[in-house]
């Protein structure tokens, strides 16, 4: 069972949210869906919707198995859908929510309770299994609503951003069952994050999209390691990738026309020109690894701790970096220091925005 989505648009009062996608999802595969927090809409949860059939296509087609889903009632889709709010049903214990697709099909209740059971043990709320959403932990109600989604064996199974809404440790402990729990149903899953340490983790496909538009899709390494373009690199980074416009002549790598250092081996292959250099946050260093390291000198806009993590935001009169650091670091707002970038981290763009030249490990 496959499903193949073909020159798929869809607009809202003429303005189009979903810009001509073309993909396949294979049978059994495990899809992520990653976008951009805030600003403009990424898409994610329209594809899901435009695929779960509460939305129709402006134009194109969903094809499950060759059939266009447009001639298929919602109801008979055979999909599931998790949101990342918790939607379950309150008047009803964590039974009977579980059971509310099985009921609908007409299952036997033997049938349903035996399923139901299964699912809850997969989840571990066989100890909710009386008691009512309101009297959960988020956790507790998102599991739920997860044993909803999986009891009744839908061919498709939506997630759109489950996780978000749980604390750290059990966004972490769910994520971590999820891939397991899908690949074990052969299912077709579909998983959307603005996070792209999620979608690294959780593997897979990743789909880059932007703006209403698939920009990227691939394996999840890949993807990550080779960002077909500036959009893509700085879905693929978070904090997004830094990047610096420069130009290399004959003999030097040169910001802004004022910043110039030695060129070095790692990009003497390429052409004199104007170029976008692009490091990770998480590659800029307090102290160089080897001579070839840039140094500059930066000024602190903003230093954020985060748990055992640091985010320090730098600039300079030229331009503005974030480096993101393990660990606790503590440093005063206007403070002087040095910063080294390793030229052999650097993804290097055209004018264009199209990637020229990736690293050849970058995590």
């Amino acid at each position: 069972m496959s499903i193949v989505l073909e020159s798929l648009c869809y607009k809202v009062n003429g303005k189009a949210r979903i810009h001509n996608v073309n993909l396949v999802l294979e049978p059994g595969s495990f899809n992520v869906l990653l976008g951009k927090k805030g600003g403009k809409k990424a898409g994610k949860t329209t594809l899901m919707r435009l695929i779960a059939g509460l939305e129709s296509p402006s134009s194109g087609r969903i094809l499950k198995n060759g059939v266009d889903l447009a001639k298929v009632p919602v109801q008979q889709r055979n999909v599931s859908m998790v949101h990342h709010q918790f939607i379950n049903y309150p008047h009803l214990t964590v039974r009977d929510n579980i059971a509310s697709p099985l009921r609908v099909i007409g299952l036997k209740k033997s049938e349903i309770e035996r399923k139901v059971n299964e699912v809850a043990a997969l989840l571990h709320i066989e100890s909710c299994l009386d008691r009512y959403p309101l009297e959960l932990s988020g956790g507790q109600q998102q599991r739920t609503a997860m044993a909803r989604a999986l009891v009744k064996d839908a061919d498709i199974i939506l997630l759109d951003e489950p996780l978000v809404n749980l604390d750290y440790k059990l966004r972490e402990e769910l994520r971590n069952e999820i891939r397991d729990l899908l690949a074990a149903r052969n299912c077709i899953a579909i998983y959307a994050t603005t996070n792209p340490k999620v979608a690294m983790a959780l593997g897979g496909k990743s789909i880059l999209m932007h703006e209403g538009r698939v920009i990227q899709e691939g394996e999840a390494s890949v993807v990550y390691n080779q960002p077909i373009n500036v959009d893509a690199a700085k879905l693929c980074s978070d904090p997004e990738m830094n990047l610096i416009e420069g130009s290399i002549t004959d003999n030097e790598i040169v910001f802004y026309n004022t910043l110039r250092y030695p060129l070095s081996s790692q990009i003497s292959e390429l052409a004199p020109g104007d170029y976008r250099f692009g490091i990770r946050p998480s590659h800029l260093k307090f102290v160089p690894a080897d001579d070839s390291d840039l140094e500059l000198s930066m000024i602190v806009d903003l230093a954020e701790i985060s748990g055992s993590e640091s985010m320090i935001r730098l600039s300079n009169k030229h331009f503005s970096l974030v480096m993101h650091l393990a660990g606790v670091h503590e440093y005063h707002t206007d403070a002087k220091i040095k910063v080294y970038m390793p030229i052999h981290k650097f993804f290097v763009f055209g004018t264009n925005n199209l990637l020229i030249k990736a690293p050849v490990l970058t995590y």
